[in-house]
This record gives structure tokens, sequence and C-alpha cells, in this order.
């Protein structure tokens, strides 16, 4: 199945087709994951979230209408989810502790840096995980979408149901508010 398109497997899991529903939640699981972990901020609930969406997009694929593409109303839900998921959370407490334990991209470079230069950067790392999951949720949706995902603001647009200027401003200001987050720590590393 992995080179049937993409289009026939959401016909046929349409028509109730489990194993091509399957085969859309092995090329997707990874991306909605991720979203899933930017917006929950801990690997526990990102599963969790995870599970609800395939879920949730099982139930509703007959209703699928492909005027979209099945990875935009997907992420929609995604999205959606996991935005229910933080105000049910943010009821229940004000705020969540910082789970240390998260995994967190750390870019490489050609050569491995010096153990000091490594700490560093983990801090940083840590320090901008910290400041994105403290970003409010609309921002963080966006910030996932673009910047985990890869995906156009265009694209990211549909995906939240709003419009791109939308998409570029939420960036705009996510951008403005992790630089005013992280720049205490930048100033305070130089050498």
């Amino acid at each position: 199945m992995d080179e049937c398109p993409e289009a026939s497997l959401v016909d046929d899991a349409r028509r109730g087709g489990r194993e091509a529903f399957a085969e859309l939640v092995r090329r997707h699981e990874r991306r909605v994951r991720g979203i899933a972990l930017r917006m929950a901020g801990n690997a526990a609930d990102a599963d969790d979230l995870a599970q609800e969406v395939f879920l949730t997009a099982w139930k509703a694929v007959g209703s699928f209408r492909s005027g979209s593409s099945f990875y935009t109303w997907l992420y929609r839900i995604a999205v959606n989810t996991s935005l229910s998921f933080l105000k049910k959370k943010s009821r229940e407490a004000n705020r969540a502790p910082f789970d240390e334990n998260r995994s967190a991209a750390v870019p490489r470079g050609d050569a491995a840096p010096g153990p000091e230069s490594r700490s560093t950067l983990n801090e940083l790392t840590a320090r901008i995980d910290e400041a994105v999951a403290d970003l409010p949720a609309h921002f963080r949706a966006s910030f996932a979408l673009v910047v985990d995902q890869g995906l156009s603001h265009a694209d990211a647009a549909r995906v939240l149901g709003c419009s791109e200027n939308t998409v570029s401003w939420r960036m705009h200001k996510a951008r403005k508010l992790l630089q005013a987050r992280i720049k205490p720590f930048l100033e305070e590393a130089r050498p």
C-alpha cells in the first residue's frame, strides 16, 4: 500500500476500509503526534491526543469531503483536539509543570560541540521549549504547524480555519514573544 495514492486510500477508508485507514494513519501518525507533542508539552498526553485524533478521524472519515486535502482535514482535527485538551487542562490547573524528560530537537553541526557548548545548547533548547509551551494556544498551534511540521502559512491557515494573514500575524507575534523570553539567556550566555 506504500505506493497507493492517498486519494485512493481516502476513498477506500470512506467506504469503511480499515486497511486503507490504517495506511493513512501510518503515513500521518508522526506528524500528528508532533503537533500533539508541541501543543500538550509531554509525550504521554501527546500519545493520548494522537490516538484521540485518529479515533475521531475514523468515525468521521465517511463525511470527509475531498474538496480539501486529507492531511489538512486531519491536522484540523489534531489542532482542535489539542486546543480542547488545553482548555480542559487549564480548567483543571492553572499551569502544568515543565516536563524535562520531553525530547527536544537539538540541531547538529558538522563538528561535535564541546561539553560547555553542549550544556549551553541543551539549556537554550530547554528554554525555547519552555517558552513555546507558554505561548497562548493559538500562537502555539500556528507555531507547531509552521515550524515543527513545515507547513506554509497558507496550509496552516487551512488547517486552523483562519486566514493566511492571521497565521502570519500569529507567527510574528509568537516570534516576538519567544525572542523576549530567550533574549536574557542569550545575553547571559555570551562570552
